[in-house]
């Protein structure tokens, strides 16, 4: 067993339960950008959505397996990344893909439906997948891992908020329009500020295995923008939908991530370290290839004026 497999990075059950109010609290506000009409435009995308789906539940799962059998990393790294595979879109992803002249119709109507998904899909394909794993069947033993239990903590942290923060949205979009920024740069801040603090009282485990987690992720990550879009264009979407699809395939909600390792995994190590750093650099990716795929449409069109009669 690597090093890693033994370290913990635990939180007290004071901190765990402002842990569980905090992602609460964030999943609200991601709820305030989210309107019961975002679901009826399923039907304007079925085919967008239903390669997205592919895409991230069959694929990307099935790519991630592929990179843990190349690269043999720790069981806790390896068992990190399947787990942030099943996680949902993060919350950023609208924000990104509007940004990046992509389909952000389509991008708010995926990100909906694989929320309210995630608590059936999320513990589902995590305890499915994570069975591939060399070595995992040892290290899973020695934890308390149920369907059932999972299903139910995303329920009351993630579910629950949302449908919360839809019918706010719904019966009253002023006050929402109004308190919606504050909230969700709030929410981002406390949980942010929860997680570094507990990883830097373990700062020197941190720094002694960051690097092999920064190298994981990146090919990682890289895997999942790169299918999405791949998907996309195999598929013949449009442009603007295949860039929408690599960002909801490439960016995920490492907060529930992290949060279901510090409630069913004791903190574990390498598990922890993967679900962090992801939450840090598929904002460093989705942002520099928004702004690369922003920069190359305004050139794309500059030219077609220019050449225009």
């Amino acid at each position: 067993m690597h090093p890693v497999d033994t370290l913990r990075i635990r939180f007290d059950a004071d901190q765990l339960a402002l842990l569980n109010v905090v992602m609460a609290f964030l999943m609200f506000s991601v709820a305030l950008d989210i309107r019961i009409a975002d679901f009826r435009q399923v039907f304007r995308f079925p085919r967008a959505i239903g390669v997205g789906l592919v895409a991230q539940y069959l694929l990307f799962p099935l790519m991630t397996l592929g990179l843990i059998a190349l690269f043999r990393p720790p069981v806790s790294m390896a068992l990190g990344m399947v787990l942030v595979g099943m996680c949902p879109s993060g919350n950023m992803t609208n924000f990104l893909v509007h940004f990046a002249r992509g389909n952000t119709a389509l991008s708010v109507t995926f990100n909906a439906i694989v929320i309210l998904l995630a608590s059936v899909v999320t513990p589902l394909g995590f305890l499915l997948w994570s069975k591939a794993v060399p070595g995992a069947a040892a290290l899973r033993r020695d934890f308390d891992i149920g369907f059932g239990d999972m299903a139910l903590i995303i329920v009351q942290l993630i579910l629950l908020p949302l449908l919360a923060g839809m019918a706010l949205t719904h019966y009253r979009p002023q006050l929402v329009a109004r308190i919606r920024g504050w909230v969700q740069r709030i929410s981002l801040i406390l949980f942010f500020g929860i997680i570094l603090a507990a990883l830097w009282g373990n700062r020197d485990h941190v720094v002694t295995y960051v690097g092999y987690a920064f190298v994981l992720v990146l090919l990682h990550n890289g895997l999942g923008l790169g299918i999405g879009y791949a998907l996309g264009r195999a598929a013949r979407l449009p442009e603007a939908d295949s860039r929408a699809l690599a960002f909801e395939t490439g960016i995920h909600n490492t907060a529930l991530g992290l949060l279901l390792i510090f409630r069913f995994f004791n903190g574990l190590g390498g598990m922890a370290l993967i679900a962090a750093w992801w939450g840090i650099w598929d904002l460093v990716t989705g942002i520099s290839l928004a702004w690369w795929w922003r920069r190359s449409t305004r050139q794309a069109l500059a030219l077609q004026e220019h050449t225009s009669p």
